[in-house]
C-alpha cells in the first residue's frame, strides 16, 4: 500500500493550497486515509468492546463473586477498603515503572497531546483495567481514546512505510473515534467530545472529523453487532424509563441559574482538591496510591454504614449506576442523595489524584445525584433536575459546553429535548463561571504542530 500524502499538502510550495480544505479532500492521500480509517474502525472498536467487557466482568468478579466465594452471603460494607488497596498496589507500580506512566493524569482533565505511542499502550491498558475494575471513581473514556489512538498508530507501523506526521495524527484520531463510538450513547457525541478537546475549528474541522466519523460509525455497528452476538450488551450510555418532563417554566429557568452556579463551584472545588492531592501523591507514588485506594474504600464504607445503601453506589465510574439510581430514586431521601453526592465527589477527587481513567462519567453521576436531590424542592422535576445537573457538572469538569448540552439531552431521549432550553442555560452559566473561577494557565510556546485527540499516553 502506498503511503498517503500529507493531508494538508504540506509539501506544496503554495501556502494557500496547503491550507485549502478542498485541496486536501480532493487529494488521493485523503481518500487513502478514509479507507485506512474505515478498515481500522473494525478491529479497534472490537478491542474497545472487549476492554469494556473485561472491566465490567472484573467489577462483578471482585465486588460480588469473590465475597460469595469466600463465604459471605452479601458483599460486606467494608469490602471496598481491601479491594481499593489492591487496586493501589497494582496501579502504583504501573504508573511508576511502565512507559507512559499509565496514561494522562485525570486531574488535569482532557488534554490533547498527540497520538499515543505504541510503547505506552500496555501501561495505559493495565492501569485503566486495574483502576476501573477494582472500584476507583474514574471513567473509561480517556483510556479508550488513548488506546484507540495507540492501536491505530501501531497498525500504521505494520505497513512498514513512512507516513507523514499529520497523516499519523489523523489516523490516530480516527482510532480514538472508533474506540468511543457508542460509549456516550451516540457516535456524534464522541465526535463533539474529541472536537472540543482538540479545539479544531473552521473549514479544516470537516477535513479532520470525516475520517473519525467514518471510523466511529463503523465502530458503532461493531459494538451493536458484538453486543447482540455475545449477549453482553453494547456498554452504551442510555437511561431507560425516564420520567415525563413538563415544558420549561419560569421556576425551571430559575433552577437552571442556581444549578449552573452550584455546579461551577463544586466542579472548581473538585478540580482544586484533585490537583492538591496529586501534588502529594506524585512524589511518593507507590505508597500514596495504596493509601488513596484505602481512602476511597473508607468513603464507600462510610456511605454504606451511614445510609444503608450499597457501597457500590460510591465506587466505579457511575456509568452503569445512573439507570438504577433514576429507577430507584424514590427509595432515596433528599438527605441520602446529598450524602451520596458528597461521598462520590470526594472519592472522585481522590481517584483522579492517584488512579488512571477519565473525568466524564463520575461528573455525570455527581450531577445526576445532585439534581435528583434538588428535585425534592418545589418547582423542579426529576428529569429536569437530572438533565441540568449532568449538563452543568460536565461543563464544569470538562469545559466543553456543546458536549455537555448534547450529553445531558440525548441521555434522556425525547424528554431530554423537552428540557433542553433549561440545560443550555445551566451549562452556559456553569461554563462561564468555571472559566472565571479557574486560574489562567501559563501560555505554552507554539510548536506549529496540530494536536491529536489523545489524552496522554
Amino acid at each position: 500500500m502506498t503511503a498517503p500524502r500529507r493531508p494538508a499538502e504540506a509539501e506544496s510550495k503554495d501556502p494557500a493550497a496547503a491550507a485549502d480544505p478542498l485541496t486536501v479532500v480532493r487529494s488521493r492521500g485523503y481518500v487513502v486515509l478514509l479507507l485506512i480509517a474505515a478498515v481500522l474502525g473494525v478491529p479497534i472498536s472490537a478491542a474497545a468492546f472487549g476492554f469494556l467487557a473485561l472491566v465490567n466482568k472484573l467489577q462483578t468478579l471482585t465486588y460480588t463473586d469473590l465475597p460469595k466465594a469466600l463465604g459471605f452471603h452479601d458483599t460486606p460494607s467494608w469490602w471496598p477498603v481491601p479491594l481499593l488497596a489492591v487496586a493501589g498496589l497494582l496501579v502504583g507500580p504501573i504508573i511508576r515503572y511502565l512507559p507512559g506512566g499509565g496514561g494522562h493524569e485525570p486531574a488535569h482533565g482532557f488534554v490533547a497531546s498527540g497520538p499515543t505511542s505504541t510503547v505506552n499502550v500496555p501501561g495505559v491498558a493495565l492501569a485503566a483495567v486495574a483502576s476501573l475494575g477494582l472500584g476507583a471513581v474514574i471513567g473509561p473514556e480517556a483510556p479508550l481514546i488513548a488506546l484507540g489512538s495507540g492501536l491505530a498508530v501501531a497498525a500504521l507501523r505494520l505497513v512498514r512505510k513512512p507516513f507523514p506526521k499529520q497523516a499519523t495524527a489523523l489516523v490516530g484520531a480516527s482510532g480514538s473515534f472508533a474506540a468511543i463510538s457508542t460509549l456516550l450513547g451516540s457516535p456524534l457525541l464522541g465526535a463533539f467530545l474529541l472536537m472540543e478537546m482538540t479545539g479544531v475549528a473552521g473549514l479544516m474541522l470537516g477535513v479532520v472529523l470525516v475520517p473519525g466519523l467514518l471510523a466511529s460509525g463503523i465502530g458503532a455497528l461493531i459494538f451493536t453487532g458484538l453486543g447482540s452476538w455475545t449477549g453482553l450488551g453494547t456498554y452504551s450510555l442510555t437511561l431507560p424509563d425516564v420520567p415525563h418532563a413538563s415544558a420549561p417554566d419560569a421556576a425551571g429557568f430559575g433552577w437552571a441559574l442556581l444549578i449552573g452556579v452550584a455546579a461551577a463551584l463544586l466542579g472548581v472545588g473538585i478540580r482544586w482538591l484533585a490537583l492538591l492531592l496529586l501534588g502529594l501523591v506524585a512524589p511518593r507514588r507507590l505508597p500514596a496510591t495504596v493509601l488513596a485506594g484505602v481512602v476511597v474504600g473508607l468513603i464507600a464504607f462510610g456511605y454504606a454504614a451511614w445510609t444503608g445503601h450499597a457501597a457500590s453506589g460510591v465506587l466505579y465510574s457511575g456509568q452503569s449506576a445512573l439507570g438504577p439510581l433514576l429507577a430507584t430514586s424514590a427509595q432515596y431521601s433528599a438527605g441520602t442523595l446529598v450524602v451520596l453526592t458528597v461521598c462520590k465527589a470526594v472519592a472522585y477527587c481522590v481517584s483522579m489524584s492517584a488512579f488512571r481513567g477519565g473525568p466524564v462519567f463520575p461528573a455525570m453521576f455527581v450531577g445526576a445525584a445532585g439534581g435528583i436531590a434538588l428535585s425534592h424542592l418545589p418547582g423542579l422535576g426529576v428529569t429536569a433536575g437530572i438533565a441540568m445537573g449532568v449538563g452543568a457538572m460536565t461543563a464544569a469538569m470538562l469545559k466543553f459546553p456543546m458536549v455537555s448540552v448534547l450529553l445531558a439531552t440525548l441521555l434522556l431521549g425525547k424528554d431530554g429535548l423537552t428540557v433542553m432550553p433549561l440545560v443550555i442555560v445551566a451549562v452556559v452559566v456553569s461554563y462561564v463561571l468555571t472559566l472565571r473561577l479557574t486560574p489562567q494557565p501559563a501560555a505554552a510556546p507554539a510548536t506549529g504542530q496540530e494536536a491529536s485527540p489523545s489524552p496522554g499516553g
